[in-house]
């Protein structure tokens, strides 16, 4: 099957069908210690934060989606437009596509000409690394859209559920080395659904990687969606749940934090406004999440978008008043309680 075709059927499952892992990401571990005297006015607090040296209006990253065929570019188009006017920042799918075929190009540079100032992180397969990528690809993956940042996403387990997939995974970890040598922007790291463990996360930062995007198992699970992709006849089904919650990479990945200085993103089944702060006090510095926000975009347009935000970026206030919290930047695991 093309590139074209899989990344259409990787959009339609993750809207339509039930692609979700059985264990759960783990944020309902820990509830919110509720402070009777927080003191403060809920005008004086704000749900604003900083990350690469950035203020966006929520700590949110609209995770990558999508790219590299006809209908991607009007769902690209509309995302960028939508975070260039609410100031947050997001990523486009994989650009692997665009390198291959050079008519696709189009799905992915939209983005720049309706948000010209947003921050926009262009994306490219760990496999697509291996031996180094030559230099020319790497310009044109950050030219097309003016890339702030550049996401390498690592996906073995589902590489490995699809008949087409890579199977090589020998050489990305040098490849990484030798992307972030070559550029002079950020560079993000991120699992698609399986998590990032602390081993493999200080491996990463030992390569120059900038961001942990630990994307950990609890939200959408890939080797579900690729084992759909075969009509359930794929014997592989018992993968559909391999992975790290999302709550165990994040604990662990932080404990990194006495030894290298680097920004975490969490995501995988961040659902709610109550995901986001509890990963922020569990130690990330950011999140990110994608399927609520591409099913919202696709079943009800972008007004429902808007809508999604509103209601988070209220409860978010409304979160950090009754922790006694003015900024996302207080918020650490003292305001958490093991349920």
């Amino acid at each position: 099957m093309s590139i074209k075709n899989r990344k259409k059927d990787h959009v339609e499952l993750t809207v339509n069908s039930d692609v979700f892992y059985r264990k759960s990401s783990g944020f309902e571990r820990f509830d919110f210690a509720h402070n009777a005297l927080p003191e403060i006015s809920l005008n004086e607090v704000s749900a604003e934060t900083v990350f690469l040296g950035r203020r966006f209006s929520l700590p949110l990253f609209i995770s990558s989606m999508t790219g590299g065929y006809s209908e991607a570019g009007a769902i690209n188009a509309q995302i960028a437009e939508f975070c260039e006017r609410r100031n947050l920042p997001f990523g486009v799918g994989s650009q692997r596509a665009m390198l291959e075929d050079p008519s696709d190009t189009e799905s992915f540079s939209i983005v720049r000409k309706v948000a010209p100032s947003a921050f926009i992180a262009a994306n490219i397969g760990g496999a697509q690394l291996i031996g180094g990528l030559a230099q020319r690809k790497i310009d044109r993956l950050i030219d097309s859209i003016k890339a702030d940042a550049v996401i390498v996403h690592l996906n073995p387990l589902q590489e490995l559920m699809q008949p087409e997939g890579d199977i090589n995974f020998s050489g990305i970890e040098e490849g990484i080395e030798i992307l972030a040598e070559s550029i002079d922007i950020p560079l993000i790291v991120k699992e698609t659904g399986a998590g990032i463990s602390k081993n493999c996360a200080e491996r990463l930062l030992r390569r120059g990687v900038k961001v942990i995007d630990v994307a950990g198992a609890g939200g959408t699970s890939w080797a579900k969606v690729e084992n759909l992709r075969e009509r359930q006849t794929n014997p592989l089904h018992l993968f559909n749940d391999w992975g790290i919650p999302t709550v165990d990479c994040i604990r662990g990945v932080n404990e990194l934090r006495k030894n290298h200085h680097f920004e975490m993103i969490a995501s995988g089944g961040i659902r709610s406004s109550f995901d986001i702060m509890k990963a922020l006090a569990l130690g990330a510095d950011f999140a990110a999440t994608a399927q609520p926000i591409i099913k919202a975009l696709v079943e009800s347009g972008p007004n429902a978008l808007d809508l999604l935000v509103d209601k988070w970026q209220k409860e978010i206030t409304i979160i950090l008043t009754l922790i006694g919290c003015r900024s996302v930047k207080e918020v650490s695991g003292a305001h958490l309680i093991d349920c």
